[in-house]
């Protein structure tokens, strides 16, 4: 494990979130250790941004009935959606090392910034266009606040006793996703009060440092990947030329970034080096396929409980123990860390639960009844919760101090990636599933086909279909559903075996690891 310099001593003037821009060495510099007032304060003001980070990009999904209808406009609705979660996803790597370059402070104002402009953007908007650019740079501001955040986080608090802190940001995360839109604009001026110390003038220019090709070849790999998988079986065929051009472009642009990274950028944006550590790879991976387990499984478990019978706000009620679970799996496994100081078996446990509340899933009927329905989502929260902060624990450890931010992006990078892959695959699941099981049960005669067209293009027109149709209909859906749930298990598989192959390291209980 590599020493570092002793942190100088703190005075009154001292910003309470590390600089970074005047590092011209190969070695960050190390935080001074911070009073818990301060420390409280520095992380309350980063958690509001993370709060409303999450609380924007769910909150849209309530507005979309009312946003077509001043619209006028159902064909691209979903890409309101869609912009967010792809300007996230794919900007979010380049914030770890571009904050060692500019500092966190710097990017936190640029995070908050880009948010705040996206988000008054969509208040103003009068047309969808312009409300899809402004998501887009919301979506660019949001995946900064999550990321910078985390690497923060990181900067500021011990190993031992980070995995408490990150469930505090867990917390905020899933408190914010569950929300609606009336406190949003509410809370957006308490961030304002906690203004940072200007960063000291840097001795080099710090943009030379940045690895401009790199950054540029990782995003549009992303967006063009992401793209395709979003659009591809959704809005449009698998066969659509915009589909089939995007995903052979986007391993183009893949493979530029890797060359880049190794044989080109003097300092990469994301050193493809770390990922020789067996722990940072295999942590990376596990994050890869819980996010493809968690996406694939979570946004079908309201069409479940819409197929028992019960209405969109009763469905969405159900799905409440997720979100206290992922809080007491978050807030739990990092006061268990903090007391041994080892996460190996920790995370072990951690996603086999996890995995024991997806497998579960898989024996829902429609006539299960709710209380193994709370307990499994609650298993499947706290399982999720655990993992995220068990693994997060295990990259940042297995790597030197100045490597902890870019690993943390490298992190996200797999996460929002696996993300996208999983919701993609449980959609192309479901719907070819779907298709088959309503030709098997319902047959080929021309009054069916009729059918069968409108359910598919509509799940609310199950209620509407004749009474010998309806529970063929349901039958047929229940199955897609339930398919999903085990394509969806099946993911958290593989990331059991990848989090296995992870190895124990010293969780450290000052800055400087000694």
């Amino acid at each position: 494990m590599s020493r570092h310099d002793e942190p100088q001593n703190a005075d009154e003037s001292s910003p309470l979130l590390p600089d970074s821009s005047n590092d011209t060495t190969n070695e960050a510099p190390i935080a001074e250790e911070l009073s818990l007032p301060k420390l409280l304060a520095v992380l309350s003001s980063i958690w509001i941004g993370v709060f409303l980070a999450a609380l924007d990009g769910t909150v849209i999904s309530t507005l979309l009935a009312p946003i077509s209808s001043e619209f006028n406009s159902f064909a691209s609705l979903s890409w309101i959606t869609t912009a967010y979660l792809i300007a996230q996803a794919a900007l979010q790597p380049l914030f770890g090392k571009l904050t060692d370059i500019y500092g966190r402070r710097n990017g936190l104002l640029v995070s908050n910034g880009l948010f705040i402009l996206g988000t008054a953007m969509c208040g103003l908007a009068t047309s969808e266009g312009f409300m899809i650019v402004g998501r887009v740079i919301a979506g660019a501001g949001g995946g900064g606040l999550f990321s910078i955040s985390s690497i923060v986080g990181t900067d500021l608090v011990p190993l031992r006793k980070r995995g408490i802190v990150q469930g505090g940001g867990n917390i905020a995360f899933g408190v914010g996703a569950s929300l609606g839109d009336p406190i949003h604009f509410h809370l957006c001026p308490l961030r304002l009060p906690l203004r940072p110390h200007p960063d000291p003038p840097a001795t080099t220019s710090p943009h030379k440092r940045v690895d401009y090709l790199g950054s540029l070849s990782m995003v549009l790999f992303l967006t063009i990947f992401l793209l395709a998988l979003n659009t591809g079986g959704s809005l449009l065929p698998w066969s659509h030329p915009l589909v089939l051009i995007c995903l052979p472009l986007s391993c183009v642009f893949l493979g530029l970034f890797i060359y880049t990274e190794l044989h080109w950028a003097k300092e990469p944006i994301i050193p493809l080096g770390i990922f020789s550590d067996l722990t940072v790879a295999s942590a990376c991976l596990t994050y890869l396929f819980l996010s493809m387990s968690v996406y694939c499984a979570y946004f079908f478990l309201p069409i479940y409980s819409q197929l028992r019978g019960l209405s969109a706000t009763a469905a969405g009620l159900h799905l409440t123990t997720y979100p206290i679970g992922i809080s007491v799996g978050s807030l739990g496994s990092g006061i268990i860390m903090n007391k041994t100081g080892r996460y190996y078996w920790l995370g072990v446990s951690a996603i086999v639960l996890y995995c024991l509340g997806a497998g579960l899933f898989c024996t829902f009927n429609l006539t299960t009844p709710d209380l193994p329905q709370y307990v499994y989502l609650f298993f499947f929260g706290t399982g999720y919760g655990a993992t995220l902060t068990t693994v997060l624990l295990a990259l940042i450890a297995a790597v030197k101090h100045e490597e902890q931010a870019t690993t943390t992006s490298a992190s996200y990078l797999f996460r929002s990636t696996g993300g996208t892959i999983g919701a993609a695959a449980g959609a192309a699941v479901f719907q070819t599933a779907l298709r088959s099981n309503l030709v098997k049960r319902l047959g080929d005669s021309e009054a069916a086909r009729e059918v069968i067209e409108k359910v598919l293009e509509d799940f609310s027109e199950i209620g509407k279909v004749a009474e010998k149709w309806k529970i063929p209909v349901v039958e047929a859906y229940m199955g897609s559903v339930r398919l999903v749930f085990i394509t969806a298990f099946a993911f958290g598989v593989l990331g059991v075996i990848t989090t296995v192959m992870m190895r124990e390291h010293k969780l450290h209980s000052t800055l400087n690891r000694k």
